[in-house]
């Protein structure tokens, strides 16, 4: 059982947190996790582009490591990218010490600096987020459920428009597990809200000076 939003007694708890970006503007930030991945990630690519939309991909190390040329397509292509630790932990269920070596072997491969990082599952301990004082945290303001064999495409898009508001952070992945879904959603999602005026940003990777 999942909420296909970020509630906002969530988003006060974890203030520290960036769970949307906060304007005025028509402007939307999709970010996809766990690639890259052939196939599957390129579709991403080439769905974006037909759209003229940036996004933003948090990526697991060890498929950087075997898959570098999608990788690099990736910031060819304008978009940004962040850290999603190196094999996908969950950060409550391993030692700060182990949790943090393994983003810190994802950084390590990810050949350009960013100071974003996602949180496999969304789960990460206070103990181990205060010593990521050089990360910004991203979590999402609308999770579309792509993952979910209980969610059906229909459903994906439905709930991920219906969520979506000026300067959400929508969580889509580029994965196996994901991908039915997401190939059948992301177009259509892009076209609702391109039609609608909006325009798809990626995140910065480095702080802003106020930062």
């Amino acid at each position: 059982m999942f909420l296909h939003y970020a509630p906002f007694w969530l988003k006060a708890y974890f203030r520290k947190y960036t769970w949307h970006i906060p304007t005025s503007e028509k402007v939307i930030y999709l970010t996809f996790d766990d690639g890259p991945i052939p196939d599957i990630t390129e579709y991403v690519l080439k769905t974006l582009k037909d759209y003229d939309a940036k996004a933003t991909f948090f990526c697991i190390g060890d498929n950087v490591r075997k898959h570098p040329q999608i990788f690099n397509q990736l910031l060819l292509d304008g978009h940004s990218v962040g850290n999603h630790t190196f094999n996908h932990l969950n950060g409550w269920k391993n030692e700060d010490h182990a949790y943090l070596d393994n983003i810190a072997r994802c950084d390590r491969l990810l050949t350009v600096q960013s100071y974003l990082f996602r949180p496999p599952y969304g789960r990460i301990k206070s103990s181990q987020a205060k010593q990521l004082t050089h990360k910004r945290i991203v979590m999402w303001d609308v999770l579309s459920g792509d993952f979910s064999p209980k969610v059906s495409p229909e459903q994906c898009l439905e709930k991920s428009i219906r969520y979506t508001k000026a300067g959400s952070i929508v969580l889509f992945h580029d994965s196996i597990k994901a991908s039915r879904n997401m190939q059948a959603a992301l177009p259509a999602y892009l076209d609702y809200f391109i039609r609608k005026g909006f325009r798809f940003e990626a995140l910065p990777m480095t702080p802003s000076p106020n930062e």
